[in-house]
């Protein structure tokens, strides 16, 4: 019982020790984040966005487990997603300038079509300017962005323990039905 109380102790103060760490050191030089959302801001906000709609048959149903296989931010690819929510809409990956000042933000993956501002009925097509109206990241609501691409999908909002460790990241927005597997 000694013995595993002091791998434990150890075991925390390791993990304690990463917690004041300047993790900005993840950040590609060019700032250039394509699909790396280490500046994200992890506000543990289930609020969503008006008009989004449930999925009716989604493939991972709220409450399951899936394998997530993104890599979105670091420790998330081969994390295990809890889904608190599957919705059907238009999911895009957008480049933009954020509004803090800063690099250019590329391919950032995803932003939904309910996050748009004034956003219609029909999905925007690539090549669109839109402006932003997510808050996924520092700088990203209120920036003018350039659609990438567009995938009509059921995109899915979740909690998961990174496997980098750290702690518990609730409600991450969004992944992509494609992005997850079954656990």
């Amino acid at each position: 019982m000694k013995k595993q109380l002091a791998l434990l102790s150890v075991a925390a103060v390791i993990a304690l020790s990463g917690c004041g760490k300047n993790t900005t050191t993840d950040i590609p030089v060019n700032n250039n984040q394509g699909d790396n959302h280490s500046q994200m801001d992890h506000s543990n906000s289930g609020q969503l966005p008006k008009g989004l709609k449930e999925a009716t048959s989604p493939t991972f149903k709220v409450g399951s487990e899936a394998i997530i296989k993104a890599d979105h931010m670091t420790g998330m690819n081969g994390a295990i997603a809890t889904i608190g929510g599957a919705y059907t809409t238009t999911a895009y990956a957008v480049s933009y300038t954020p509004t803090t000042g800063g690099e250019r933000v590329t391919n950032h993956k995803w932003v939904i079509h309910e996050e748009i501002k004034d956003a219609g009925d029909k999905p925007y097509k690539s090549g669109a300017e839109v402006v932003l109206q997510a808050d996924h990241m520092e700088g990203m609501n209120g920036a003018t962005a350039t659609i990438d691409s567009a995938e009509q999908t059921t995109v899915y909002m979740f909690d998961y323990v990174p496997t980098s460790g750290g702690e518990k990241m609730k409600n991450h927005k969004w992944v992509t039905e494609s992005e997850l597997l079954p656990k």
